[in-house]
């Protein structure tokens, strides 16, 4: 019998690319509770039926195969700019190769505008037939609508006109974030793009007994499995350790590790790399927000995502990479003190900097110190940061760490940050630090 959850999974399936989707609605529309429908939602934009987009809301879209993950379809264009779609709509799952902006006489633009661009333009007719004869999809701005004879060619080719009330400069800019920003997501390797599906995965169920464990460790030679009910909702994990000395006929349900650690679909390979490492775990069973198995991922798995994403360029430098960059060695000091200057990115909405650029900032910093102290690797344990007052953009602030005390293991350092002499911010770090092999 098909349950709630899939029902909601199944009607939002079912709608069309380019809708919105709250969770009021679904809940009324298919007489469900609004925590289930909530979860359904959230379990959609894992499987990629859904996106979340701030300022517009939650949006039905295509879903796409993983080689597309760096390119967006005309209909994420569509709610990144807030836009109206006024013709072609069939085509709004083909994907965006680059843009064109038509801001030049109408011979030179259609020499840059080819199939699978997106020519950005104001009202001009005869740029929005041209573009389209050439393959490409029109985004009109300044809210201008467009002439039929164009809407009907665009529903014939397949190619969305789209329409927006921003002007060209803003449209670009979002459009060239949007980008970078599937461009960053494409380089943090997920769970998702490495675990053993669950076709491919043998797992014992809590009715099984030992005997059987001793079955599935002659057939495939592995030692470890999880342990799940009739519905999949994985309850434990079950190891040789765990079976040694025990009767065949007990249960597995009685010598298993229950409530074991798992992770879902979209934790990073790097987030499961430390769970294995911190706890001495050989597998995790990954798992939906249900806690029904989806798979499992091995640490063999594991090293060598981080293997493969070490041999690849990088694509593009993340917010953290920006700030870390940014923070340099304060000349005349005689001790270790940096200097950080606040730049627009790293504001919040009221123009101060944001609580996690000013943790970036700390950890850096304590990093950089402890290194110096001692040689190795190191893993932020725990960070408490007692206060942090407003600091205006394009401000020049002072980090001072200053290192309370170092073993063999851990390492603790209190920074404070400084804007003109006065304090304004105080945190304190600990570390837990790793010699290298």
């Amino acid at each position: 019998m098909i349950t709630k959850h899939e029902q909601i999974l199944q009607y939002i399936e079912s709608l069309p690319v380019g809708d919105k989707i709250s969770v009021r609605q679904i809940a009324k529309a298919l007489s469900v509770s609004e925590g289930t429908a909530y979860r359904a939602i959230k379990d959609a934009e894992t499987k990629g039926f859904v996106s979340a987009i701030e300022r517009v809301g939650t949006i039905r879209i295509e879903q796409k195969k993983k080689e597309n993950i760096e390119k967006l379809t005309f209909a994420e264009v569509v709610n990144i700019i807030d836009g109206q779609v006024l013709g072609g709509r069939a085509g709004l799952h083909k994907t965006l190769n680059k843009f064109v902006i038509g801001a030049m006489k109408l011979e030179a633009m259609m020499r840059y505008t080819g199939p699978g661009n997106l020519l950005i333009v104001g009202n001009r007719t005869r740029a929005h037939e041209q573009a389209l004869q050439a393959g490409a999809a029109v985004l009109i701005t300044g809210g201008f609508d467009s002439e039929e004879e164009v809407k009907k060619l665009a529903d014939e080719l397949e190619l969305p006109v789209i329409s927006t009330s921003y002007d060209t400069f803003t449209v670009a800019t979002m459009i060239n974030r949007a980008i970078y920003d599937q461009l960053i997501k494409k380089e943090i390797v997920l769970v998702n793009d490495i675990f053993t599906p669950l076709e491919n995965t043998i797992a014992l169920t809590t009715k099984d007994t030992v005997g059987d464990w001793l079955d599935k460790n002659r057939e495939t030679l592995h030692s470890r499995f999880p342990v799940v009910d009739s519905q999949l909702k994985v309850h434990g994990m079950v190891t040789a350790k765990d079976i040694m000395g025990n009767e065949k006929e007990l249960s597995i349900e009685k010598v298993m590790t229950k409530n074991p650690i798992t992770v879902s679909l979209k934790t990073s390979v790097a987030s499961a790399a430390h769970m294995m490492i911190w706890e001495g775990i050989e597998l995790l069973p990954v798992v939906d927000e249900q806690n029904r198995m989806q798979g499992i991922i091995s640490r063999q798995d594991v090293l060598k995502a981080l293997q493969m994403t070490q041999r690849q360029p990088q694509m593009g430098e993340t917010l953290d990479d920006t700030i870390t960059n940014q923070l340099d060695i304060l000349d005349g000091k005689s001790s270790e003190v940096y200097k950080f200057e606040v730049t627009p990115q790293m504001t919040n909405q009221l123009g101060t900097i944001s609580y996690g650029v000013f943790t970036t900032i700390v950890t850096e910093a304590a990093n950089r110190t402890l290194r110096a102290h001692k040689k190795g690797d190191l893993v932020v344990e725990n960070i408490t940061i007692y206060f942090i007052k407003p600091v205006q953009m394009e401000s020049q602030l002072e980090i001072h760490p200053k290192v309370l005390e170092v073993g063999r293991k851990f390492g603790k350092v209190d920074v404070e940050a400084y804007n003109d002499g006065v304090l304004v911010g105080k945190a304190l770090m600990m570390c837990q630090l790793l010699d290298r092999q």
